[in-house]
């Protein structure tokens, strides 16, 4: 019996015995350039048991809910042509094929997977968890945590890291630490806030400390001032004007697997744009004239993370009616890196001559 074989007996059995909770494909080698993995777990309907397939894309997701019989060999002609990884989590373990070696570990999940297809939306961070509690957030504040872990969640799994060994991950700028705790408590991970201010760096060290919180700690730095080991994660989510591209920077140097953030404030670039003439009339708006500033500044940040070598994704994080500031730029480590004529022709279109980024990656305009 081959590796993918096996693979497929323990998806089989782990289905059928109710005791999995997802599977998911990588190491997509097909021809659709927008596909990235695809993600599967079980639900139930009225009609019975399914798996539901989400093939996810760069800009939409797919969703397929099949039979167990067509689903099984679904999964083994996808591992027979276009996959070349996968992760199959159940109760009581977790099997990782991946260049065609199985790998079994102990599961992290022990309880039974929620099936009910209509559920109440599961949340992966207890809202009564004590370390929670004594932060005291704002309803907002919640709402934030529980879509920032399942974007980080998802990033985890597309970035081939979700194999059950312990993480590195830094926040910086981490403020009161909501996301850092949250960070720790759904990842196998040692995590470090970095926060220029002491107070809430005391503050966050204590409640870890109350709540026996290992693998966490907090401490008093600027992010320019940080210096970073090999990291696999890095985070910085409203970090203010080029306090974002510092932090970008960090986690390029560090060889950060993933790196997420959520920019506050566009300043620097402002001052430099040059209208091209046929927006020269709209934006003598000074309201315009900034949300064009914020778009280029961000525009070039993922044009400079893809130059780099990391696949970006741009998109809301939040409603704005929670926060203004909801744009969020995540980045997964590829290896192959972009092209330099895009981070150069949008600079030029808008008569950009210097920006923080550019200068951390010693970038030539």
């Amino acid at each position: 019996m081959t590796p993918t074989d096996k693979l497929l007996a323990l998806l089989r059995d782990a289905a059928q015995a109710g005791m999995l909770v997802k599977l998911t494909l990588g190491g997509y080698r097909g021809a659709d350039k927008t596909l990235h993995n695809i993600l599967a777990r079980p639900i139930r309907l009225a009609a019975g048991p399914r798996l539901q397939f989400v093939w996810r894309h760069t800009t939409r997701d797919i969703t397929k809910n099949l039979g167990y019989d067509d689903a099984f060999a679904l999964v083994a002609e996808l591992l027979a042509t276009d996959f070349t990884t996968a992760h199959l989590f159940t109760t009581t373990e977790t099997v990782q094929l991946d260049r065609r070696r199985l790998t079994v570990r102990s599961a992290q999940q022990q309880s039974s997977p929620v099936t009910d297809h209509d559920r109440t939306k599961s949340r992966l961070i207890d809202e009564n968890a004590g370390w929670l509690r004594a932060l005291k957030p704002t309803a907002d504040k919640v709402r934030q945590i529980h879509k920032f872990t399942e974007i980080l969640s998802h990033l985890v799994t597309e970035a081939g890291l979700a194999d059950g060994r312990q993480l590195r991950v830094v926040d910086m700028g981490c403020g009161k630490g909501y996301l850092t705790f949250a960070t720790r408590a759904l990842l196998n991970a040692d995590v470090t806030g970095v926060e220029a201010r002491p107070d809430l760096v005391e503050l966050c060290n204590r409640i870890a400390r109350d709540h026996n919180l290992t693998g966490l700690r907090f401490q008093a730095s600027n992010i320019t001032d940080t210096l970073l080991a090999a990291t696999d994660i890095l985070i910085a989510l409203h970090a203010c004007d080029t306090a974002t591209d510092d932090a970008i920077a960090a986690g390029i140097k560090a060889a950060a697997k993933i790196i997420i953030v959520a920019p506050c404030c566009h300043k620097e670039l402002r001052p430099q744009l040059t209208a091209p003439p046929v927006l020269v009339g709209a934006l003598r708006h000074g309201i315009l004239l900034e949300r064009q500033a914020e778009f280029v500044t961000d525009a070039l940040r993922a044009a400079l993370l893809e130059y780099a070598g990391y696949e970006t994704k741009v998109f809301e994080f939040i409603s704005t009616e929670h926060t203004a500031k909801n744009l969020m730029i995540t980045a997964i480590k590829r290896g192959q890196d972009g092209s330099a004529d895009v981070v150069r022709e949008l600079a030029a279109f808008y008569g950009i001559k210097k920006q923080r980024l550019v200068e951390h990656l010693e970038f030539n305009l």
